[in-house]
């Protein structure tokens, strides 16, 4: 709820964009980046502001080529992305922002149970890996998430829309098992039901059901929290679509999201 008091606490005022790092934000991200090499050509432009462009590209939902000429040239805030992004940099600070916010909240650091669900959304004329989601109506890919009981992103993925829950689901478990290895418990809705899933991991599969007689919209316990992570990133425009060409970079930006989102609530708190 905005009031007075929670408008000043997320008040991005000062700032040159609203997508711009804090300097207590910079100060949890700088370490998680790659260090200056001890040798080779210095250079040419601090990584801060590659940072910033990143994160208001995300934000705005604009291409590569219309970054404001405040920011580095476009194709140097592209190649860092790339870096990033090839060198799993995103996942991996995700990761470390997760077990620090946990901390924070006085959690154990790696989550024992998660909340798994899917986003169908459009892709666009770039092309790239998609399919038709039946039961959407929706042509394009899906994003597939666990997230911990308070609604963190733990592994985030994209696939063709047109592979059902159940089918989606067991490649998302094993791929979270490699960071998350303790992991015990994960809720789903009934799109998840069945032995392909349940038997998929050695995570226990709890299917959280719709009460008999429901009509509309309804709040269901558990699953609400990753419902929530998708508002969350949702704010990010260029998440309206998946405009990626590439399975690696539609995940990159999902994970510089929920980067984003831990980056400024650790900063908030300290």
């Amino acid at each position: 709820m905005w009031t007075p008091a929670t408008r000043a606490q997320h008040s991005r005022a000062g700032l040159r964009y609203a997508s711009d790092l804090t300097d207590d934000e910079w100060r949890l991200l700088e370490p998680l980046l790659p260090g200056v090499p001890r040798c080779g050509r210095r250079r040419a432009w601090p990584l801060r502001e590659i940072a910033n462009a990143i994160f208001y590209v995300l934000r705005a939902g604009c291409a590569w080529r219309l970054l404001p000429d405040s920011f580095p040239p476009w194709r140097t805030v592209y190649r860092w992305f790339a870096r990033l992004r090839d060198g799993g940099v995103w996942e991996a600070m995700n990761h470390h922002l997760v077990m620090r916010d946990r901390e924070r909240a006085g959690r154990e650091a790696s989550p024992t149970a998660a909340v798994i669900d899917s986003q169908s959304v459009k892709t666009t004329e770039s092309g790239g890996p998609r399919g038709y989601d039946a039961g959407k109506k929706v042509k394009g890919r899906k994003r597939h998430v666990m997230v911990d009981t308070d609604g963190r992103g733990l592994t985030l993925d994209n696939h063709p829309a047109d592979i059902q829950d159940r089918d989606g689901g067991p490649p998302l478990m094993r791929l979270s098992r490699r960071r998350w290895p303790f992991v015990r418990l994960a809720f789903m809705d009934s799109g998840y039901a069945g032995d392909r899933v349940a038997s998929a991991t050695a995570i226990r599969v709890e299917i959280v059901r719709k009460p008999k007689g429901q009509v509309g919209f309804a709040v269901h316990a558990r699953r609400w929290v990753v419902e929530r992570f998708f508002a969350w990133i949702g704010r990010n425009r260029r998440l309206a679509k998946n405009f990626e060409a590439t399975i690696a970079s539609a995940n990159a930006f999902l994970y510089a999201a929920s980067v984003m989102l831990l980056l400024r609530r650790i900063a908030r708190s300290a």
